[in-house]
């Protein structure tokens, strides 16, 4: 029998006489830093809820087909892109949360490993329960991490209307969309269906577009790895947090998922001052690419929607700037912040470089390498624009 020997008993395995531990250790052994099949099932519970999708209407694809067309024209007349798009690729809410959980793997396997750092690496006890604990504590984080990440993923996956509700660069060889949630949103405001389809084809378009450039998505990129690779562990504060959680009798699980997609769970308190360093830097990207980003699909939905144009921004705005738990997640797991402060700075920044330039003084932030704004000129356009002008 496996470990029948103590002379085969690592010296350091805290579970060494305790069979039933130690074979579920080294059970757990080879998941890596994120258990990524309690990823995956946290996702799929947290998009589905349980139920079974029905695979998108083939209808529903081409008509999705023939209004990117329409579409993709003008976002190319506005950004002056010269490339065309491909068709747009329809999922379902759960499809959508086993792509994102593949795309942001290597977001996630660097958190995981942050957070299973050390805390006190020169701690050290003699207590045996003490050290059994800690073992218990270190070989479940993989788990614990996988169901979080899961779960944050599978609320996201609820509300996403594409690739580019989060301003973080994925995969640009595709245009993907979420179509059940987008007429659901439609008919929830009396939006016509169409209208709202080409609303958010033209967000998504200019997405693409926008994520394509390397100077824009290089940087952007750079500063989330920086930022999920930043968290120091604190287990003390998480294992306060996880003695509170309630399970109910009736549904122990789903209050599991509930304490595992609450971020103080997950990261208790953990934010490092590296973090807060990066913080400036990484408002100001995500401010831009939202205000760009926003003014972008003003302007073709007023072409290509009319009168409903601004009510459609405004219900969509509205959506966004909604703090939720599952915001909050993504605000410190992630360093995003989409709350109002931030879509109202972005979009001040983009009107005050029109307002001094016109349109075309835009152009630059797409055509120009070292072209994103810093901090201070995301408040000051007028800075932007003499520096990239040398005016």
């Amino acid at each position: 029998m496996v470990g029948s020997n103590p002379d085969e008993r690592p010296d350091d395995d805290p579970f060494s006489a305790l069979p039933l531990f130690g074979d579920l250790s080294r059970a757990l052994a080879g998941q890596g830093p994120l258990n990524w099949d309690a990823a995956r099932q946290f996702a799929q519970l947290g998009a589905t809820g349980g139920t079974t999708e029905h695979n998108v209407d083939p209808a529903v694809r081409l008509a999705y087909a023939d209004l990117a067309r329409i579409a993709g024209l003008h976002v190319s007349d506005v950004m002056g892109a010269t490339t065309g798009f491909p068709d747009p690729k329809l999922l379902t809410p759960g499809q959508w949360a086993q792509e994102t959980l593949d795309a942001y793997r290597p977001l996630f396997t660097e958190l995981a490993t942050s957070l299973g750092a050390p805390a006190k690496p020169d701690a050290t006890t003699s207590d045996p329960m003490a050290q059994m604990m800690a073992g218990l504590s270190k070989m479940l984080a993989p788990a614990m991490l996988g169901m979080a990440v899961g779960s944050m993923v599978g609320k996201l996956a609820q509300r996403a209307f594409g690739l580019h509700d989060l301003p973080i660069p994925r995969d640009q060889r595709e245009i993907v969309l979420v179509g059940d949630t987008i007429d659901a949103f439609a008919a929830s405001w009396e939006i016509p269906i169409d209208e709202m389809r080409l609303w958010v084809l033209a967000h998504e378009l200019c997405g693409h577009v926008l994520f394509s450039v390397p100077h824009i998505r290089d940087p952007l990129t750079d500063l989330v790895r920086r930022h999920v690779g930043a968290f120091r562990p604190d287990p003390e504060a998480v294992a306060d947090k996880l003695a509170h959680v309630e399970l109910s009798d009736d549904d122990p699980f789903q209050a599991l998922q509930q304490a595992f997609g609450d971020p103080e769970v997950l990261l208790g308190a953990v934010r490092s001052p590296d973090q807060l360093a990066l913080e400036p830097a990484l408002d100001a990207a995500v401010a831009t690419v939202v205000g760009y980003t926003d003014w972008v699909v003003d302007a073709v939905a007023v072409r290509v929607i009319g009168g409903d144009a601004l009510r459609i921004a405004e219900a969509v705005r509205r959506r966004r700037v909604e703090v939720s738990p599952d915001d909050l997640f993504v605000e410190r797991l992630l360093g995003i912040r989409l709350g109002s402060e931030q879509v109202s700075r972005g979009k001040a920044f983009v009107q005050g470089v029109v307002d001094r330039g016109g349109e075309t003084a835009l152009a630059p932030l797409l055509e120009t390498p070292g072209s994103m704004p810093t901090p201070s000129e995301v408040d000051a356009p007028g800075l932007w624009l003499a520096r990239i002008t040398g005016d």
